[in-house]
């Protein structure tokens, strides 16, 4: 789980009272992200764009080599593959 300073957690109702202010914040970098919490409970983060996108793609290679793991050892296995196992294949 992630650790967020004191400083970077902010209500939603904060969110909405000053939005413009915190998305200033996050594109002058200032902050690195912001963690927005409800009933006392995170919901979501604020972060540049670009961290994201970088984020994304990292998440999308590694979902891409695990895709090519799983194709690797089903080739490597017999070709016939019975009803009840591809109802058990876990992805």
């Amino acid at each position: 789980m992630v650790a967020y300073r004191r400083d970077e957690i902010i209500s939603a109702s904060e969110v909405a009272r000053g939005f413009s202010t915190i998305l200033n914040s996050i594109v002058e970098k200032t902050k690195d992200r912001f963690a927005i919490s409800k009933n006392n409970k995170l919901e979501a983060v604020i972060i540049d764009i670009k961290e994201y996108e970088m984020l994304k793609d990292a998440y999308d290679r590694l979902e891409d080599k695990e895709i090519s793991a799983i194709l690797a050892q089903r080739s490597s296995e017999d070709k016939e593959v019975s009803h009840s196992k591809i109802l058990t294949i876990e992805l």
